[in-house]
């Protein structure tokens, strides 16, 4: 088995973008919610009964091929500062990381697949890719579902599908989702009425960490709410749908930003970069600020593409537990501000000022206008 810190000593290929275009659409995400037939969900087991059914999965999951050299751990192994790095990573939820005797997590050594066991459900299954790719995530996990399957008898019911905890999951216990960098958005003034669009039309928008959580560096997660009703695929077409329109927006709402206002676009760039590289003392939600505006001039042209993959590093390591983790001991906000300028500041040394010759539309036809509709 995979030690906890070989698992985070490499960024995974979906947080640095791989090889694809990931400069809107950064990562895409399936999630699958089942349960054990014959076994009282988590909710409602006892400490026994959920060891019990920890007993069954930890070493049925371990044993698919996809997870050999698989990262595998009891949550209450791990101490609060190790859970923490992995909700930073989206390779467990906050809930998860609350609980202790009879959950585990078990992590794909790239960290392409990450299984949740006695979270909400018994199973809570995710496969992320970097860039729009939710197709391909889906039918990883599909199969990986599919192998688990030949193990384990799911809780399933012939009318509503796969039973879960909560009603909003039953169905296809299938939650699907795409986080996107909409800086442009946020700097028109846009983002309210497309974000509601998306609302209308029965999407979920939330935060860098999901429900409950707020945006922060710019970055909004979209997902399906509804899961009853409708195959995976009608699901997974509608969303992938959507999110392309919404890329479509944020880019028209980049190149209108440089036509009407360049010197401003120029301004926020050379100021997080201005910060960035000098800041003795940067809180986590300056920083990310900062980062993704640094971002948003990589792709404008402004600074060097392999830039980017800095940025989508420093988006996870410059967060509390990372932070810690780097530091080997408990640290104070205070002490968390100090040392995440000092490693913002290694990290961009070499990088240049802003090429803000760069930050002026390049297109000499007409702006196509965005659909706000998103029908």
């Amino acid at each position: 088995m995979m030690r906890f810190s070989t698992l985070i000593k490499h960024p995974a290929d979906w947080m640095t973008g791989g090889n694809v275009d990931n400069s809107i659409v950064l990562t895409s995400r399936i999630r699958l919610a089942r349960n054990l037939a014959h076994h009282p969900f988590p909710g409602w087991a006892r400490k026994e009964q959920r060891q019990e059914v920890m007993g069954l999965l930890q070493p049925a999951v371990e044993s698919l091929s996809v997870m050999k050299d698989c990262f595998s751990k009891q949550l209450s192994d791990l101490d609060s500062v190790h859970k923490q790095v992995m909700v930073e990573r989206h390779l467990i939820s906050r809930e998860h990381a609350a609980r202790g005797e009879g959950s585990a997590a078990v992590i794909e050594r790239r960290q392409s697949f990450a299984i949740m066991i006695n979270e909400e459900d018994h199973l809570r299954m995710q496969a992320i890719r970097p860039g729009l790719d939710l197709q391909q995530a889906f039918s990883t996990l599909s199969d990986l579902d599919d192998k688990l399957a030949d193990e384990v008898e799911y809780a399933f019911d012939g009318r509503l599908g796969y039973l879960t905890t909560c009603p909003t999951n039953l169905g296809t216990g299938m939650r699907a989702s795409a986080m996107l960098h909409l800086p442009a958005l946020v700097l028109s003034d846009q983002i309210g009425q497309v974000l509601q669009a998306v609302n209308k039309i029965g999407l979920a928008v939330r935060g860098i960490f999901g429900e409950g959580s707020e945006s922060l560096g710019h970055l909004f997660q979209i997902s399906n709410q509804s899961t009853l009703g409708e195959s995976e695929q009608e699901i997974l077409d509608r969303l992938i749908r959507v999110i392309s329109q919404v890329e479509k927006n944020e880019r028209y709402a980049r190149e209108k930003l440089l036509e009407e206002d360049p010197d401003m676009v120029r301004d926020k760039v050379g100021r997080a970069y201005g910060m960035l590289r000098h800041a003795w003392l940067i809180s986590s939600k300056e920083a990310l600020e900062h980062v993704s505006m640094i971002r948003l001039g990589v792709d404008l042209g402004a600074f060097p593409e392999d830039t980017a993959r800095i940025c989508d590093e420093l988006l996870m390591d410059i967060q509390p537990a990372h932070l810690q983790l780097h530091s080997g001991r408990k640290l104070s906000p205070e002490e968390r501000d100090v040392i995440r300028g000092e490693i913002v500041r290694s990290r961009l040394q070499s990088l240049e000022a802003p090429d803000t010759g760069s930050l002026e539309n390049q297109n000499n036809g007409e702006i196509p206008p965005p659909d706000l509709g998103l029908a």
